[in-house]
Order: structure tokens, then C-alpha cells, then sequence
């Protein structure tokens, strides 16, 4: 929230919670992000709702800190919400982090619009205690990463190993070693000049993130089906929720929750119909579908991943498997 002074500042925390009308929202994306979008034109719809008496601001980059602190920001009060991608600090959302997974999403399909509704609707009972102190506005799950090879033709997994493929987090690096690959932990403005230099052969992304590092001239191969998802979730503080008007919260309540993740997800979705465009028709990047004999294969290495995640989310007493199971029924 706008505050006028530090001494005012200090006065009002002095008070506790109290009503506000713009809320400082942190976000570790750069500023025309499709994240930072949604969140800004959800802020533009509370404007309308509230005849102006309740909007956003946005602090996009990281410039309240880094990805890795940005839950931290909003339970301490530095923030009044904020965009988190739960892979930025391992083990810490070992439930959430379920809907990522290898081949885990929702039997409905595994576009961004499906899998971020469903997890939207899955949060208030078995998210919340992960996210304590505040207000799941909603979730989002990407469409999933593919593998996209400079040189290697895909069609057989085994063609994978021993190739050195950028990668980000956990699960994805465990994916690679399954494949017999070398995963690399390659900063994404670093990957299109290490794949030009021949310092990587490849690299797992969404399409659309191909084309946003401009990776299409680099590259001759994509791998569908997708590997594995990120999530992410966007909080306020349940602090700053619960200073706020009656009629401030209702403007948030109905415009947040499932209907507002599956619309944010369909943008999403349209932004990776465009990537892979970008790669097939711009470029001429050959996208490679595994047959059906060579997901098995796929399957059967990744199961180990799915169990042994399942199993540490659930070591304190955490129900990860129901969950994991009404996710992706």
C-alpha cells in the first residue's frame, strides 16, 4: 500500500491493519510479462468495481526482491501480494509443487487454462496451509515444458543421452538424469548463445519461451508430448484482505478463484499455440511426437520421480496422494 512518509508508515503498523486503496503487488517478471498483464488488468477491473477506490500497483523485475523471497515479502508486510513460482525455493511447497510433475495434470487435458482452474480449485483445501498467512487469489500450471535439441533428432529417447540439456529445478534435472542426459543449469538470456557455441545441445521450455529468447534459429527439433509443468500461485497478504471494506472484498473475491485462472490460463495456452508457430512455420523446427511405444518407456522412467515427490510431501502427514489423485483425475 501508498504510504506518505516513513514516520506514517511506522504510525500505521503501530495501529495494525487499516483500510487501503492501492495495493503493492511484487513481481520478480520483467514488466510486459503475461503475468504482470493479468494482474494489472485484474487491478483495472477492481478500479471499476470499486469506482476507483481500490487498484493496484505493480513493482515488476524484483525490484522489492529477488523470486526466491517474494512470499516472504508479502508475510512480512513489504507487499500486499505478490506473483510466486513455488520451484524458486525447494522443499518449501512440496504439495503445490505435486501439480508439476512428469505427465501429472488433469485427465481433462494438460492446457495451462485446465490445470490452473483445477488447481485453483483444489487450493483452499489442501494448498492453504502451504501458503499461511495469506490469500490464495489463484494458481497457474504452464503448459508443459518440451525438450528442444539443436541438432538431435528425438524420435528415439535413447538419442537423448548423454547430450547436455539446460534445465530449471528439481524435477526437471531428475527428468534429464532418468533420460541419460546431462542437465546444465543454463540462465535463460544465456541459452540461445550457448546453443549457437555448441555449450549445450539443447534446452526445456514451453514454446512459448522459444520465442520470447528468440531460440528458433538455433534449434532443428522439438519433443512433444511436453515433460513436466511449473506452478505458480498469485497472494495477497490475509492481513491487508482483511483491513479492507466489506464491499473491497467482495470486488476480490469475484474477480479471483477458478474462473480467473482458467482465463489467465487460456492466454497462456494462446501464447504457446503462437511459440510453437514461431518454431514450426518462422524457423522450420521439426516438432517430434514420441509414438506410443517410446511414452511408455517415458512413463515407466519417470514413475519413480512421481512416487518418490509424493512420498516427501506426505512425510509430514500432508494427504499429497489424495491430493495428487483429485488433481489429476
Amino acid at each position: 500500500m501508498k504510504r506518505q512518509s516513513c514516520a506514517f508508515l511506522a504510525l500505521m503498523i503501530a495501529a495494525g491493519p487499516v483500510s487501503a486503496d492501492v495495493l503493492k503487488v511484487s513481481s520478480y517478471l520483467p514488466p510486459k510479462h503475461t503475468f504482470n498483464m493479468a494482474v494489472q488488468a485484474w487491478g483495472d477491473e477492481l478500479s471499476k468495481r470499486t469506482d476507483g477506490a481500490l487498484s493496484v500497483e505493480i513493482y515488476p523485475a524484483g525490484q522489492l526482491g529477488p523470486v526466491n523471497r517474494q512470499f516472504d515479502l508479502v508475510t512480512s508486510g513489504a507487499a500486499d501480494a505478490a506473483i510466486i513460482l513455488h520451484s524458486a525455493t525447494p522443499g518449501r511447497f512440496p504439495m503445490t509443487e505435486l501439480a508439476g510433475l512428469p505427465l501429472s495434470h488433469p485427465s481433462a487435458g494438460d492446457a495451462s487454462a485446465i490445470s490452473s482452474a483445477r488447481l485453483t480449485e483444489l487450493a483452499p483445501d489442501y494448498l492453504a496451509a502451504e501458503h499461511a498467512g495469506t490469500k490464495i487469489l489463484w494458481m497457474a500450471v504452464t503448459p508443459p515444458l518440451k525438450i528442444h535439441l539443436a541438432k538431435t533428432d528425438p524420435t528415439s529417447l535413447d538419442a537423448l543421452k548423454g547430450l547436455r540439456i539446460r534445465y530449471a529445478g528439481e524435477v526437471f534435472q531428475q527428468v534429464l538424469d532418468k533420460l541419460g542426459a546431462s542437465p546444465l543449469p543454463v540462465p535463460p538470456a544465456e541459452v540461445a548463445e550457448g546453443l549457437a557455441k555448441g555449450i549445450i545441445d539443447g534446452a526445456m521450455f514451453p514454446f512459448e519461451a522459444t520465442a520470447a529468447f528468440d531460440l528458433g534459429p538455433e534449434l532443428k527439433y522439438s519433443l512433444e508430448p511436453g515433460i513436466a509443468s511449473a506452478t505458480f500461485a498469485f497472494v495477497m497478504s490475509q492481513a491487508t484482505y482483511d483491513a479492507l471494506s466489506p464491499e473491497m472484498q467482495k470486488a476480490i473475491d469475484e474477480t479471483t478463484g477458478p474462473d480467473r485462472a482458467a482465463a489467465f490460463g487460456a492466454d497462456w495456452d494462446a501464447s504457446e499455440a503462437k511459440g510453437r508457430s514461431y518454431l514450426t512455420d518462422t524457423h522450420k523446427v521439426q516438432v517430434v511426437t514420441l509414438s506410443a511405444e517410446e511414452q511408455t518407456k517415458f512413463q515407466e522412467l519417470v514413475k519413480p520421480i512421481i512416487e518418490q515427490q509424493i512420498s516427501a510431501a506426505a512425510a509430514g502427514g500432508a494427504p499429497a496422494q489424495a491430493f495428487y489423485d483429485a488433481y489429476t483425475k
